[in-house]
C-alpha cells in the first residue's frame, strides 16, 4: 500500500529544473529534509552563484520580482518568472521552481513549490511540498508541528506511518486547490486535483480528485 506515497503519485517532475532532490526518495515527504543539503551542494558546486543583494547562498533567477519589505534568509533558490510579494517572508530552504508565486505577508519556510504554485497572502507553509499549478488562497495554512510536541506521522486508513520528522506541514498533489482560511493540519497528503473547501480543517490522506469540505 505504501506505493501510493511514491512520488509520481502527486507530481509530475518533467518539468522542474530541481527534480533530482526527489531522486532515491521511497516516501515523497522523504525529500524535505535534503533541502537544506541540496540547495547548498548547488552553491557549493557553483552551478549557482547567489545573486540576491549581498547574499551568498541566495538566488534568484531570471525574470523574477522580488518587491520592497520582502524578507529572503538564505540558503533559498528562486527560478524564473517568480514573483516574491510585498512583506513576505522566506525562511531559509526554499526550492521553487519557475512561474511560483508569493503573496503579500506570506510566511514560507523550508519548502519546495513546483512549476506555477502560488500562495495567494497572509499564508504560512512549513516544511512542505506544493505541487505544480496549485493555489493557496488567501489566509490558508499549513501547519508543521504538532501541539503535543511528538513527531509527525501519517494516518493511511487503519494505519500510522512514522516520518520520522519533527517538523512536517503537508504535500498537496499538482492542480490542487485550498480555500481561503483553511488549516492543513501536520502530515496531510493530498493526491493531484484535490479540491479544500475555505475554512476547512484537514487532516490524513485524500485520493485524487477529492473534495473536501
Amino acid at each position: 500500500m505504501y506505493r501510493q506515497f511514491e512520488k509520481e503519485n502527486f507530481f509530475d517532475l518533467s518539468n522542474f529544473e530541481f527534480r533530482d532532490i526527489f531522486d532515491n526518495v521511497n516516501f515523497v515527504w522523504e525529500a524535505i529534509p535534503k533541502i537544506e543539503n541540496y540547495i547548498n551542494s548547488l552553491f557549493q558546486k557553483r552551478i549557482l552563484v547567489g545573486n540576491y543583494k549581498d547574499k551568498k547562498n541566495v538566488f534568484v533567477g531570471e525574470g523574477s520580482i522580488v518587491m520592497s519589505e520582502a524578507l529572503i534568509d538564505g540558503p533559498a533558490i528562486i527560478g524564473k518568472n517568480c514573483v516574491i510579494g510585498h512583506a513576505s517572508y522566506l525562511r531559509q530552504n526554499c526550492l521553487f521552481g519557475d512561474n511560483v508565486q508569493i503573496g503579500h505577508g506570506s510566511e514560507i519556510k523550508n519548502s519546495i513549490f513546483l512549476n506555477n504554485a502560488r500562495a495567494a497572502h497572509l499564508n504560512y507553509i512549513g516544511d512542505s511540498i506544493i505541487g505544480n499549478n496549485v493555489n493557496i488562497s488567501g489566509g490558508a495554512m499549513v501547519a508543521n508541528y504538532r501541539l503535543d510536541k511528538q513527531p509527525v506521522g501519517v494516518h493511511a486508513g487503519n494505519q500510522w506511518i512514522e516520518t520520522g520528522l519533527q517538523k512536517f506541514g503537508a504535500i498537496i498533489g499538482d492542480s490542487s486547490n485550498i480555500g481561503a482560511n483553511a488549516v492543513l493540519n501536520p502530515g496531510t497528503i493530498l493526491e493531484k486535483k484535490t479540491i479544500v473547501y475555505p475554512l476547512t480543517s484537514v487532516k490524513g490522506v485524500h485520493k485524487n480528485n477529492d473534495t473536501i469540505r
